[in-house]
């Protein structure tokens, strides 16, 4: 470009003078086209330096656009990485301040976990003390519990020692049931000739009690037995002298109303010595056993009616006889004597 310029700026006082050229300086005319010819030349010289430049520098400008192209493309590809690093920067913050969210979170919880392990292992030491206590606590129910079976053992022994023990002592007691109903039933098979008003036989509390009138037995104020009342023992003691295992029970009873005797002095005497009057004649006449048989007297004491009336005063007089099986095996069952 400077070489045009150059060139440009010789060429224009040449023209400009070629026009003021005159005849006469036509020499100087023909001076000047040889000395404009050899600037021609030097021009055209000068004009292909300058088109050689040019092309360098056309040359030149296409390596540059295409520089420049590869520069844009390369800015573009670098706007582009830029704009993707900078998404990838903002995605890091986002995920920087997330994490850093997370790890306080996981801070906090951290925390959280640290007290509530603090809290767990102080649980579990007092776990491990409420364990302990309820270990030794176990221990002492197992012994007790040992010394329970133990007892358990020894009550089931016992129970089992009971059970026959009361099995042998039902045996024994419907054994005496059958033999105080064998008595009744014998009793009375022996007494049927005599009345209701003379005596009566029943069961009660497992003895035979045979109660037999005053009328039957004595007259009054007496103690001797007359003979319709040694008929009526001799026939009660029939069934006595086939049962040995049998004990004798003799009972005297009064009415309420006072002995008047100069013998006898009340009551309660003459109820004694009516029932050794029977005893007598149950043992010396009618060999009934003396070790199974005693007398007793209740006086007034024991009425079965009232004695404000003549009737209940000589139901009130009587002799019983009560006849109860031996007791000796229960009282062996039983441990007692």
């Amino acid at each position: 470009m400077k070489a045009l310029k150059f060139a440009i700026l010789a060429v224009f006082p040449l023209l400009t003078s070629s026009c003021l050229v005159s005849t006469q300086k036509f020499m100087k005319e023909q001076k000047a086209k040889e000395s404009a010819i050899t600037t021609r030349d030097s021009l055209a010289r000068l004009i292909g330096a300058v088109q050689t430049e040019m092309d360098q520098m056309k040359m030149n400008l296409g390596l540059a656009n295409k520089e420049r192209d590869q520069a844009k493309s390369q800015l573009e590809t670098l706007t582009k990485e830029r704009n993707t690093l900078s998404r990838e920067i903002e995605k890091l913050k986002n995920d920087t301040l997330r994490l850093r969210k997370g790890v306080k979170s996981i801070e906090t919880k951290a925390k959280a976990s640290m007290n509530a392990r603090d809290v767990m292992e102080s649980q579990n030491e007092a776990l491990s003390a409420k364990n302990q206590a309820l270990a030794t606590q176990l221990e002492a129910h197992e012994a007790e519990l040992k010394a329970l079976n133990q007892q358990l053992d020894a009550r089931d022994k016992e129970l089992t020692s009971r059970e026959e023990t009361i099995k042998k002592l039902q045996g024994v007691i419907d054994e005496q049931n059958a033999k105080v109903q064998g008595i009744l039933t014998n009793v009375k098979s022996a007494l049927t000739n005599f009345s209701s008003d003379q005596l009566t036989v029943r069961e009660e509390g497992g003895k035979v009690y045979v109660a037999m009138s005053n009328k039957l037995l004595f007259q009054s104020g007496k103690t001797d037995v007359n003979q319709q009342g040694k008929e009526a023992l001799g026939k009660v003691a029939e069934v006595l002298n086939k049962q040995s295992d049998v004990d004798i029970i003799i009972e005297g009873h009064t009415d309420s109303i006072p002995m008047k005797s100069s013998s006898i002095k009340d009551n309660w005497d003459l109820s004694v010595l009516r029932a050794t009057s029977v005893v007598r004649i149950l043992t010396n006449t009618y060999g009934v056993s003396p070790l199974q048989i005693q007398p007793c007297g209740r006086g007034e004491y024991k009425p079965l009616g009232t004695n404000k009336t003549e009737e209940g005063r000589a139901r009130n007089r009587r002799t019983e006889i009560i006849i109860a099986p031996k007791l000796d095996k229960l009282y062996e069952l039983v441990g007692t004597k």
